[in-house]
């Protein structure tokens, strides 16, 4: 299985995202939106950083039972309900996503919504992995 990650110089230069991502030889997972449920259904944390930390996780834990690694994601969205928020915050949000899933970024949007089906969930990650 190959995954490759491609950015064209002619694109303004990605942060935090791949701009493209191709995938041969694999086998497709689609990950569920993940928030910062606990293992029984509560949310946890009350700021967005809290919170994405948890979701990162969660994505990555069913990522993980669909025996992938953090390196097969090959798009993630994210859904932010104040993206002002998330911008402001995209530093750290960056030091937690190198720290739980490295450097090898996915193809990514960050999409802003009134809110998410947990009315005090603040960010909610879903994703598609290429696992070989």
């Amino acid at each position: 299985m190959t995954l490759e990650r491609i950015n064209p110089a002619e694109l303004s230069p990605p942060t935090g995202f791949s701009h493209a991502v191709t995938v041969t030889g694999s086998r497709l997972v689609f990950l569920a939106g993940q928030t910062a449920l606990d293992k029984d259904g509560k949310v946890v944390g009350t700021t967005l950083t809290e919170q994405f930390e948890l979701a990162l996780t969660n994505l990555l834990t069913a990522l993980a039972a669909a025996g992938g690694a953090p390196q097969d994601l090959a798009r993630v969205t994210v859904y932010a309900t104040d993206v002002a928020d998330y911008r402001d915050k995209a530093h750290e949000l960056g030091r937690i996503w190198r720290r739980l899933a490295g450097r090898d970024y996915p193809a990514m949007a960050v999409i802003g919504t009134v809110r998410l089906w947990d009315e005090q969930c603040l960010v909610e990650l879903e994703g598609v992995a290429a696992v070989g």
